[in-house]
């Protein structure tokens, strides 16, 4: 009988791919599959020849790009000299998770999908395309397909004789068991994030402790956002970067958070134990120490801050108790219950911990060897980096709009790394933060004659600042920024600077103040000026650098309404300055693209 082992391969972003991988996994031991879920840069691609069943779960970012944890792979697929015949012994099948707000929706699934074919695999089933917009989320699509696959696998792979299909009332063993130590056989906490010995360069598996210099405000006092230019000390860390490039930044829980989440589950945070994994051949998180205390655990590891997600609620079902408390866990875990869950947790953005306050018979309940399965790690987040070494050497700067916001619960929402970074003082003594970098989407021309437009409203002025003080160094011109915030005398960052760079010949700058307009103005709507408006009224100087001088022209900011509005202002100068058609200017910008000549870096 053929062996029943089964791959999944996933490659995430924000840990919705990694989410759903892990559930394939578990619906996998419930059918008696040898299975290994892997990210797909993690595992050993020369070997996916021999592999005979694989399930590929993989993510689109921004535009239309596979995730970090899958790059090296992507790269190595698509080589030319891989013969068609390759994966022939293959079944395979791919779902895809995106956002059709996006126009590149679920790219890479998309063109994983055609690249399997090509290489002789063989599909089970057509690829399945989540979408966040959907009013049920990606499980909409994911649910009826897995039923679909299961049918298929188990076609070609029955279960053995004797054995049934692990019934969801059985729960699953956890990924690792967890070992106590005695008292006094661990280190203090303070260890654990010490500057590092000189090592190869910094990278997530081994951050550089970087010392913050400074943490400035940079909006006004009575402005609604708090926005920090933070700095910080990279000497002796090996760290090199150029303007585009992100710097990674791993945060972590405040320590009231993690006092609390102890507090529910009974446990003492100075306790310290080793992990063990309850299968042979399972890896350990590669960013725990062992041994570990419980508060570093939590306070660095465990996401109690992120949304949980249905697998969460889950899981908590088996602990539960309480009657009560276990019909609405699984009702939140079934695919009826979805629209109430999405109700109770994404629309008002509730934590993990307040997930766990209103379920205290359960909470009490969770063993804390299933910690790990239960919640997600803490993921890193990405900055634009807004300095330059020729300005700034053994510096980063990053420009960070500390996130709060408002929903129908009581308590405001708050970002987890932009409140941990503005909470930080350097003046109180040595404050360091776990960072490396990584190179960004945005490459700027090398050649001194080529002039740059960039268009940055908010924060997403941070990689042009760090542009244009490379720039300046070398002594280029040609430099011209169109930035936009709400009001002059509020949130205009770095306003002395611009003016400075402007007064010396090194800067065109364009400015597009949208409340001060709107302040002067009865009709509000009409009159709020914006950085496409700028565009253009200025359109005759764009079309000039674009087509006499081979600009180079870069977006960066929110992606919201925003990029459309721009390329929408780029395209009516291309008709009104160049005489082209509305579908002669589209095909300009797309080739404008196509060449690097037109880049975005845009978020949610």
């Amino acid at each position: 009988m053929a062996e029943r082992r089964l791959l999944i391969l996933y490659g995430s972003q924000t840990g919705t791919a990694e989410d759903t991988a892990e559930r394939i996994g578990r619906e996998a031991k419930r059918r008696h599959f040898q299975c290994r879920v892997e990210a797909l840069d993690s595992y050993d691609v020369a070997n996916l020849i021999n592999e005979l069943l694989v399930v590929f779960v993989c993510a689109t970012t921004g535009q239309g790009d596979p995730p970090d944890n899958m790059k090296m792979f992507w790269r190595f697929l698509f080589r030319k000299n891989l013969p068609p015949s390759s994966l022939c012994q293959m079944d395979y099948a791919v779902l895809g998770l995106g956002d059709s707000s996006y126009p590149k929706f679920n790219f890479v699934a998309k063109k994983l999908h055609k690249r399997v074919l090509q290489l002789g695999g063989n599909p089970l089933l057509p690829v399945a395309l989540g979408d966040d917009q959907h009013d049920l989320g990606p499980d909409a699509v994911i649910d009826p397909w897995l039923l679909a696959l299961w049918d298929k696998i188990l076609a070609l792979y029955p279960l053995p004789p004797g054995l049934e299909i692990i019934s969801p009332d059985v729960r699953l063993p956890p990924k690792y068991t967890l070992h106590y130590l005695s008292e006094d056989s661990m280190h203090p906490d303070g260890d654990l994030l010490q500057p590092t010995a000189a090592r190869a360069v910094p990278s997530e598996l081994h951050p550089f402790a970087a010392r913050m210099v400074s943490n400035q405000r940079v909006t006004a006092e009575s402005h609604f956002q708090d926005v920090r230019l933070i700095e910080f000390d990279t000497v002796g860390s090996g760290i090199t970067f150029s303007a585009g490039d992100v710097v990674m930044i791993q945060p972590q829980n405040c320590p009231e958070d993690v006092q609390q989440f102890c507090q529910l589950l009974r446990l003492d945070p100075d306790r310290s134990f080793l992990l063990k994994p309850t299968e042979p051949g399972t890896a350990l998180p590669a960013l725990l120490p062992q041994p570990c205390t419980i508060r570093h655990l939590v306070t660095h590891y465990l996401d109690i801050s992120c949304v949980p997600r249905r697998s969460f609620f889950e899981l908590l079902s088996y602990f539960s108790t309480n009657e009560l408390e276990r019909e609405k866990l699984q009702e939140f875990s079934s695919a009826q219950g979805q629209e109430e869950l999405y109700s109770y947790c994404n629309r008002p953005r509730r934590t993990t911990l307040e997930a766990l306050w209103d379920f205290p018979h359960t909470t009490s309940a969770i063993p804390p060897e299933y910690l790990l399965d239960l919640i997600p790690r803490i993921r890193p987040r990405a900055f634009s980096i807004a300095s330059s070494l020729l300005a700034h050497p053994d510096r980063i700067q990053i420009l960070v709009a500390v996130v709060r916001y408002k929903t129908r619960l009581s308590k405001p929402r708050r970002g987890l790394c932009s409140t941990w970074l503005a909470s930080l003082n350097p003046e109180q003594g040595d404050v360091r933060v776990p960072l490396w970098v990584k190179k960004g989407g945005m490459k700027f021309p090398a050649d001194p004659d080529t002039p740059v437009i960039m268009i940055g409203p908010g924060t997403g002025v941070a990689p042009f600042r760090a542009a244009i003080q490379e720039r300046v160094a070398q002594g280029w011109k040609g430099s011209c920024l169109f930035f936009g915030c709400r009001q002059k005398s509020k949130d205009f960052y770095c306003q002395a600077e611009w003016e400075e760079l402007v007064t010396k010949g090194f800067l065109t700058l364009f400015t597009a103040f949208s409340r001060d307009q709107a302040q002067r103005c009865v009709s509000l709507q009409e009159e709020k000026v914006y950085v496409q408006h700028r565009i253009q009224e200025n359109r005759r100087l764009v079309w000039e650098l674009l087509t006499s001088r081979s600009a180079h022209v870069y977006l960066a900011g929110n992606a919201k309404q925003m990029p459309a509005a721009v390329a929408e202002a780029l395209q009516s100068v291309l008709q009104l300055e160049g005489g082209l058609s509305p579908s002669e200017a589209e095909k300009y910008l797309t080739a404008l693209e196509q060449t690097q000549r037109f880049q975005s870096e845009t978020w949610s």
